[in-house]
C-alpha cells in the first residue's frame, strides 16, 4: 500500500497533478451551479405554463410543448443528452462551441425539466388567496406571480432545490465523455498516468462526498435562516 501511496503523491504533488485536479473541481461546480441557475429559469418559466388557465389556445399549446420537452430531458440519460448535444446538434447547426459550455447548456436544459415539476409543486403550495388578493390589490397576473407566489413557491421547495444540485454536482461525472476535464476525469488521469486506481478513486468518491456535506449544511443553514426571518413578522 505504501508504493500506491508513492505513485499517488509522486502523480499528485511532484507532477502537480493537484492544478489538474483543482481546475476540475472548479469545472464540476461551475457546470453545477450555472446549469442549476438555468434550469430554475426554464423550470418557473415551464411551471407558469402549466398552472395557466388552460382554456385559452395559446396556454394549450404551451402545456403541450412543455410536455414534450419534460418527457425527453427526463426520459433520456444525462449522457446521451451530452452525447446528442455536443456531436450532433453542435455541428448540425454549425456552431463552434467549448465543451464545457455546452455541458452548462445541457445541463440546464436538463435540470429545468426537473426544476419545472418541483416548481409546478411549489406554485400549488401557496394558498390560492394569495394570487386572488394580489390580483384584487390591481396587480396583473404576471407580476401577481413574480411578486407573491413565486417566492413563496421558491421557498417552499428550497431543500428539493438543494436536492437538485447535488444530483448535479454528481452528474457531472459524465462530461468527460464531450472531453471535459471535470473532477472524475481529473482523478482518472492521475490513476491512467500509474494504473494505480485505488487511492486516486476513494480520493474522488471522499471529495464527491464532502462536496455533498457541504451544501446539504448550507441548504440546511439557509433554512433556518429564512424560518428565522418568518417568525419575526
Amino acid at each position: 500500500m505504501s508504493i500506491k501511496w508513492e505513485l499517488f503523491y509522486k502523480q499528485f504533488v511532484t507532477y502537480k497533478g493537484y492544478e489538474t485536479v483543482l481546475q476540475g473541481l472548479l469545472t464540476t461546480v461551475e457546470i453545477a451551479v450555472l446549469g442549476l441557475i438555468i434550469g430554475i429559469v426554464i423550470g418557473i418559466l415551464i411551471a407558469i405554463t402549466k398552472v395557466l388557465p388552460q382554456y385559452k389556445l395559446a396556454a394549450k399549446i404551451l402545456s403541450k410543448t412543455s410536455d414534450v420537452y419534460v418527457g425527453f430531458f427526463r426520459g433520456t440519460p444525462m449522457v446521451v443528452q451530452l452525447l446528442i448535444g455536443y456531436y450532433v446538434l453542435m455541428p448540425a447547426l454549425g456552431i463552434v462551441a467549448d465543451a464545457t459550455v455546452v455541458a452548462i447548456i445541457i445541463f440546464g436544459l436538463n435540470s429545468g425539466a426537473y426544476v419545472s415539476e418541483i416548481m409546478r409543486g411549489g406554485i400549488l403550495s401557496v394558498d390560492p388567496g394569495q394570487l386572488e388578493a394580489a390580483r384584487a390589490l390591481g396587480l396583473g397576473y404576471a407580476k401577481s406571480m413574480g411578486k407573491v407566489v413565486i417566492p413563496q413557491a421558491v421557498k417552499n421547495i428550497l431543500p428539493t432545490l438543494g436536492n437538485e444540485f447535488i444530483v448535479l454536482i454528481k452528474e457531472t461525472s459524465v462530461v468527460s465523455f464531450i472531453a471535459v476535464v471535470d473532477l472524475t476525469k481529473a482523478f482518472r488521469s492521475i490513476a491512467d498516468a500509474n494504473y494505480e486506481y485505488i487511492i486516486p478513486y476513494l480520493l474522488l468518491a471522499a471529495v464527491y462526498l464532502v462536496l455533498v456535506i457541504l451544501i446539504t449544511v448550507g441548504i440546511k443553514l439557509l433554512e433556518r435562516r429564512l424560518s428565522v426571518s418568518d417568525k419575526r413578522r
